[in-house]
C-alpha cells in the first residue's frame, strides 16, 4: 500500500482553483460545468448508498447517521447536498480561498458543515463512513498516495465514491480543446497526461486494499445534459469498499 501520509497537494493546482472560489456557485460562471454534473454525480451516489446500506430509495434524508467527507471539496457543491441528505459532512480542499467561500455559502444556507484547508494526508486517524472525491486525482501529485489516503479515511464498513476523466482521445478533444479551448473550462485547468483510465484507478484501489462494487460511464446527452451510461469514453465513476 502507498504510503498515505506522503503530501498528495499540487500548489500550482490548489492555486489555480483558488482564483476560481469568488465565482464557484455561479451556475453560469467558471465552475458552470461542475453545476451541470453534481445531479449525475448525486444520482450515482445516492444509489451506490442506497444499495451498500440498503437504504430507503424514497426517503428525504437517507444518509441520517452517516458521516461523509467530500475530498477536494471545491466550494461545496457537493458538500451540500450531502448534508441535506442527512449526513454529517466534512469538505476539504487544498485552496484555503474554496474554503472560504464553501464556509461563506454553508453559513448563508444554515448548513452546518465542517470545512478543512489540507491535504488528505492530513486527517490523520479520522474515519468517515462516506468518502467523496469527484474530479481530483486528476489534479494530485501522487494518486497512489491520494488513493491511499481516501482509504485511510474510510471506516469500517464505509463506502468510496469516486469520479474523474478517462485518458482517451474523446477527453482531450471535449475537456481541452474544446472546454478549455471555447472558455467553458477555464484555461489550464486539466493535464491530459494525468487523467486515468478506469484499470489504471482500479488497480491503485486495489492496492489500497479496497475493491470496487459498482463503475459507470459519465456522458453527456443534448437532451439531457449529463447522465450516467455504459459509456466511459469521457468520465467514469466507481463505488469501492474494504476488500
Amino acid at each position: 500500500m502507498a504510503n498515505a501520509t506522503q503530501a498528495t497537494i499540487d500548489p500550482r493546482e490548489a492555486a489555480h482553483f483558488g482564483k476560481l472560489a469568488a465565482d464557484w456557485w455561479n451556475p453560469r460562471g467558471s465552475s458552470a460545468m461542475l453545476h451541470r454534473l453534481n445531479p449525475a454525480r448525486l444520482t450515482f451516489i445516492r444509489d451506490a448508498a442506497n444499495a451498500h446500506w440498503d437504504l430507503d430509495p424514497a426517503g428525504f434524508t437517507p444518509l441520517a447517521g452517516k458521516t461523509a467527507i467530500d475530498v477536494g471539496c471545491g466550494a461545496g457543491l457537493l458538500a451540500e447536498p450531502l448534508a441535506r441528505l442527512g449526513a454529517t459532512v466534512t469538505g476539504l480542499d487544498a485552496a484555503p480561498e474554496n474554503i472560504g467561500a464553501a464556509q461563506a455559502h454553508a453559513a448563508a444556507t444554515g448548513l452546518p458543515i465542517e470545512y478543512l484547508a489540507c491535504g488528505i494526508e492530513d486527517l490523520h486517524d479520522r474515519r468517515f463512513d462516506l468518502v467523496t472525491s469527484m474530479e481530483v486525482i486528476e489534479h494530485v501529485t501522487n494518486p497512489a498516495a491520494f488513493v491511499a489516503g481516501l482509504a485511510n479515511a474510510l471506516a469500517p464498513g464505509g463506502l468510496l465514491i469516486l469520479s474523474t476523466p478517462n485518458r482517451t482521445a474523446l477527453s482531450r478533444l471535449a475537456m481541452i480543446t474544446f472546454g478549455e479551448g471555447t472558455g467553458a473550462i477555464p484555461k489550464g485547468t486539466h493535464d491530459w497526461n494525468q487523467f486515468l483510465a478506469p484499470d489504471e484507478l482500479i488497480a491503485l484501489l486495489e492496492a489500497a486494499g479496497l475493491r470496487v462494487t459498482a463503475r459507470t460511464g459519465l456522458t453527456f446527452s443534448p437532451a439531457r445534459g449529463f447522465v450516467t451510461a455504459a459509456d466511459e469514453t469521457l468520465n467514469y465513476l466507481l463505488s469501492a469498499v474494504r476488500a
